[in-house]
């Protein structure tokens, strides 16, 4: 029980930058991340659930897939921002500093994607073991995760931090997290 904990603490860490660039706009309210982690723990509980459902119906070991997967999430997460920094550099585009609603709102529903398919992961792995504090813990940490970096992205100090290091240490808590999948599987 002790590493379904672990797990979901390691893989919320990505929540944190969420918060953070989420705290950096302006016209984001924390009211807006309060609604957003409710609807994330709304779909952690429908993930944990149909974790339950479908476990017995998956023909492969599921430890493999989650562990390649995160890793694979993660590597993607680390990729993709250097790609796309690099395409903009050439491209003589600006970073934008403000979201428009949509845009904030498409934040919340992609993380809150992630967190059911983290729950969902956690699940597969400690079955028959798991118990609901697999979803809490998810869903608790993202909140806990991003409300203290919104809080902190209103200071002045984190401005200072580069965009860089949100995904590269974002893409590792999700590499982090594979490897653990696997070192379960390897008893490890």
């Amino acid at each position: 029980m002790f590493l379904s904990v672990l797990s979901g603490l390691v893989v919320s860490v990505d929540a944190f930058f969420i918060g953070l660039s989420l705290g950096l706009q302006k016209r984001c309210r924390f009211l807006y991340l309060v609604v957003i982690n409710v609807f994330l723990f709304g779909l952690c509980m429908l993930g944990f659930l149909l974790a339950e459902r479908i476990y017995e119906r998956i023909a492969f070991d599921t430890d493999l897939i989650v562990g390649f997967s995160f890793i694979a999430l993660g590597v993607w997460t680390i990729l993709h921002y250097f790609i796309s920094a690099m395409l903009k550099r050439r491209s003589g585009y600006a970073e934008q500093t403000e979201s428009s609603p949509g845009a904030i709102v498409l934040v919340g529903l992609v993380m809150s994607g992630e967190a059911m398919l983290i729950t969902m992961g956690i699940t597969f792995i400690f079955l028959p073991g798991a118990t609901c504090l697999i979803p809490i813990t998810v869903a608790l940490a993202h909140f806990g995760y991003s409300a203290l970096s919104f809080y902190l992205a209103r200071t002045k100090y984190v401005k200072r931090i580069p965009l860089v290091f949100s995904h590269v240490i974002s893409g590792s808590a999700l590499i982090t997290y594979g490897l653990m999948a696997l070192f379960v599987e390897f008893g490890i």
